[in-house]
Order: C-alpha cells, then structure tokens, then sequence
C-alpha cells in the first residue's frame, strides 16, 4: 500500500465512530436472576418488572408500562451507577417500600458488573 493511501486510511479509521461504544457490554451471567422478571430490549414491554432498556439516566420509577410502588415513584432521583449498584445489592434498603422482591446481590464486583452492563443498555 502506498504511504498517501495508508495515511487516508488511518485518518479514516481514527475519525469514525467507535462501534465498541455503541454495543452493549456482555450479559453478565448474574442478570440471568434479573430476566425471570425484567426484559432488556428497546421494544421489550414490563413483564413483572419493567423493561430495563435504557435505565440510565432515567428518573426512577417513571419507565412507561408498569405500575411502580408509591416509593419507587417517590424516589426522585434518576438511575446511575451508584444507585443501581445500591439497589441491585439491596434493593429495599436503597427504596423502603418497593414491590422488588428479589433479596438483592450481596458481592460488590458482580452487583458493579450488573449496573455496568445495565448502564451500557442505550
């Protein structure tokens, strides 16, 4: 390959969008817990629990199609990685009062991969 060429092709690649940052990371083995009741899918629909798609960011217990405890609407925070690793560890001591009730993560790394790949859901 000719010098000119390689360099527009460099530059080509170096300008383009990273296709890693866009894909969501692996399912983590742990959310297999988490699918008995919640889908993760941009067009999922709330089965038990809500469609996970898009979590991040979003305002805590507003995801349209499921009917939220009183104390999820009444959070008032939105969804980031330190809240969701706090209610995927426990989630009735991050939210006194939610109808979740799963017993939560106790390991910190696994609890931290689950909110890591929930967040990656865009």
């Amino acid at each position: 390959m000719k010098p000119l060429h390689l360099s527009l092709l460099v530059a080509a690649v170096a300008t383009m969008p990273s296709l890693a940052a866009a894909a969501p990371l692996p399912k983590p083995a742990t959310f297999a817990v988490c699918a008995a009741c919640h889908q993760v899918s941009p067009t999922g629909r709330a089965v038990i629990g809500p469609n996970l798609w898009a979590v991040g960011g979003r305002k805590a217990g507003t995801a349209a199609g499921f009917a939220y405890s009183p104390a999820m609407k009444a959070a008032g925070y939105k969804w980031d990685r330190a809240k969701l690793v706090a209610f995927i560890s426990n989630p009735q001591g991050a939210v006194p009062g939610t109808r979740m009730a799963f017993g939560g993560i106790k390991d910190p790394a696994k609890a931290t991969e689950l909110a890591n790949y929930l967040l990656s859901l865009k």
